[in-house]
């Protein structure tokens, strides 16, 4: 993260709170990663196993799916015919529909880097949306995450928009206090995970 876009940050938070700011100043500027080791489907894939799961839980169920597809290409081996040895993996009813549906999908040429990578965020999200499981904080994690879009406020997100509301006014809309951020308010998601994480003081 640029010194730029830490102080653009520090600026657009000081008009609005003082714990705000506060917390972005201990926090000093964010590194913003995008991980681009895996296809595409298999991250979205992956992206939903892991929901609501700690991440020691996440990755113990996607080591089973993946040994469970016996070295076959993943979204070959994600079919409704399979649903039961994947729900055997951990996977839940609807996150194996979801992850099938995320096979047909990529099966059918839509989830194709080149295709979705000139996309506006909206127009992604909006294709990424139409699959069956897969929401809007999915859209808005591939969003920030895989396609390094840095001007996403993930409103769907419990974490970033407690602590955004909590640092702010739980009477203000935090997709208005987000939009003080633009165009990085990405980076506003995650001094707001950093702060929920940062021990206290």
């Amino acid at each position: 993260m640029s010194c730029a876009i830490h102080d653009h940050c520090l600026s657009a938070a000081e008009p609005l709170s003082d714990a705000l700011h506060a917390a972005m100043a201990a926090a000093g500027p964010i590194e913003f990663s995008v991980r681009r080791d895996l296809a595409f489907p298999v991250y979205l894939a992956r992206a939903v196993t892991g929901q609501q799961l700690s991440v020691a839980a996440a990755r113990t169920i996607w080591a089973r799916v993946e040994e469970s597809a016996q070295g076959a290409p993943l979204m070959e081996s994600f079919r409704p015919e399979r649903s039961e040895a994947l729900r055997a993996c951990g996977l839940s009813g609807a996150k194996t529909r979801t992850v099938c549906a995320i096979a047909e999908a990529a099966r059918d040429g839509l989830l194709e880097v080149h295709a979705l990578a000139p996309l506006s965020p909206e127009a992604r999200a909006e294709r990424l949306t139409s699959i069956w499981g897969v929401g809007q904080w999915t859209a808005d994690m591939m969003n920030m995450f895989y396609f390094g879009e840095t001007d996403i406020w993930p409103d769907g997100d419990v974490a970033a928009r407690k602590t955004l509301e909590r640092l702010t006014s739980p009477r203000r809309k935090t997709v208005r206090t987000a939009a003080r951020f633009a165009p990085y308010r990405s980076y506003l998601a995650l001094y707001m995970w950093r702060h929920v994480d940062a021990p206290p003081t």
